[in-house]
């Protein structure tokens, strides 16, 4: 068996990517964000939702096998096993799967995209 041959591709044809195979294996509430200049653990966040345990596992490993024909990318996963939250990093894009009892709890869109707090306060005339 041949180890794939990771191909050089920009982080905005990986989230391209991404988002197709979220949308054709039916993830629901897609949120992609951009965390150039934000964080330095990568280009872009996605997060999404699938109904069941069943149905996050199947994504997160459809997305995976994906990458890895298409670019050769071999992908990190966690948390496969319980198919509440799967975290895929692709190096460039991180990816969360969640059941959506999990992502209601844990709210990640609202963390990564809380306006900035004003860093001067109000003046009064």
């Amino acid at each position: 068996m041949t180890t794939p041959v990771e191909k050089d591709v920009s982080s905005e044809e990986l989230l391209a990517a991404i988002l197709t195979s979220l949308d054709d294996d039916k993830a629901e509430d897609i949120v992609q964000i951009d965390l150039r200049g934000k964080s330095s653990i990568g280009d872009y966040m996605v997060i999404c939702s699938g109904r069941s345990s069943r149905q996050v596992g199947a994504i997160a490993e459809k997305l995976m096998d994906r990458l890895k024909q298409a670019y050769g990318r071999l992908s990190r996963i966690e948390g496969k096993e319980t198919g509440d939250w799967v975290l895929i990093d692709t190096g460039d894009i991180v990816v969360h799967v969640f059941r959506p009892e999990v992502r209601e709890f844990y709210q990640l869109e609202k963390m990564w995209l809380a306006p900035p707090a004003e860093a001067t306060t109000p003046t009064k005339d």
